[in-house]
């Protein structure tokens, strides 16, 4: 391949690819990002407008999907705050060590997750989560629909917020008043999160959380697949089969081994978690490598194709929910 960009990096998105290293990271996100343990987080948004409260924060791929698609990455130690969410939220666990908390001061339960594990959080339910390994981690993300809505967060991050100068307002965009910035006259401060909203979200104990996890050693091949290829459903008819709006598979490919199928009629996005793979578009001209870290999102309507250039793993995610979406790539 020549040095100058294939026709898949200078597609016009959805079908693009989003480079690990060239993924643009908002420090200042949220209501919590100046909060001592939580103040080195970076926050990306791929695919759709997420849930970050900073106008400013940049947008990869705007096309929508039906789901968004996001990362964090964060050093060891560091927090990412309570809150809850409109829509479904899952993670994939790329890099790192992690622990997830569950409740209002995050005392209710707790699950610890590493690379290849994922876990499916449920709506309005307080969680939060902080790498506890000893390396950087990075979480690829998933959220449910076109809008995903805003965050409810714990009432302790508004109190912390205040003291380090940042005001949420009820339209769910930052003020940083320590910067000078002033809140518009016609838009109010959100309210701090009431004992009533707190009572009407959703409990969850270790033992709770654990139904939502999916372990990188489980339910291994059980999807019909050819000699080379190792499906993991995890997202969709089985085996978290509630609704959420996509569904998510993980693909193990041997070297050399290649996987494709015809244009599906609905958005799919691939994550590479590890190795190498060669993509293709429409009759296999249009091609790029992309590398562990990587994301791409593939046109509903264009045929795309894998090769495997070393063992490589895919995770698939498409719109839609039922056993059509999360077979799509077998085919």
């Amino acid at each position: 391949m020549s040095a100058s960009k294939s026709a898949l990096e200078e597609r016009p998105s959805p079908h693009a690819i989003v480079r690990y290293g060239e993924l643009r990271a908002c420090r200042d996100a949220f209501i919590d990002t100046r909060t001592p343990g939580s103040d080195q987080k970076e926050n990306f948004t791929i695919v759709g407008p997420g849930v970050s409260e900073n106008p400013n924060q940049f947008v990869h791929i705007a096309e929508p999907h039906g789901f968004n698609i996001g990362g964090a990455r964060q050093p060891p130690g560091c927090l990412n705050s309570q809150h809850s969410h409109d829509t479904v939220e899952v993670f994939y666990v790329h890099q790192g060590t992690w622990r997830f908390m569950s409740g209002e001061t995050a005392e209710d339960g707790e699950v610890i997750l590493r690379p290849g594990d994922l876990i499916s959080l449920p709506t309005n339910l307080f969680r939060g989560f902080e790498n506890v390994g000893e390396d950087v981690g990075f979480l690829f993300a998933v959220l449910g629909g076109d809008d995903p809505g805003r965050v409810l967060w714990a009432p302790q991050v508004f109190d912390l917020a205040k003291d380090y100068g940042l005001l949420l307002l009820e339209n769910g965009s930052l003020v940083d008043l320590a910067a000078g910035q002033e809140p518009p006259a016609d838009v109010g401060p959100m309210p701090r999160t009431s004992p009533d909203q707190i009572a009407a979200l959703t409990k969850a104990s270790s033992t709770d959380l654990e139904t939502c996890v999916l372990r990188s050693d489980s339910l291994v091949d059980l999807m019909e697949a050819p000699d080379g290829v190792t499906a993991r459903p995890l997202i969709g008819p089985e085996p978290l089969n509630w609704k959420h709006g996509f569904t998510v598979t993980e693909l193990r490919l041997k070297k050399d081994y290649s996987i494709g199928a015809g244009a599906l009629g609905m958005p799919e996005v691939w994550f590479v978690q590890s190795g190498s793979i060669l993509v293709s578009g429409d009759h296999g001209v249009e091609t790029i490598t992309a590398n562990a870290g990587d994301t791409i999102s593939l046109r509903r309507d264009s045929a795309r194709g894998a090769l495997a250039l070393s063992d490589a793993t895919i995770v698939a995610v498409r719109g839609g929910d039922g056993r059509r979406a999360a077979e799509g790539t077998l085919q």
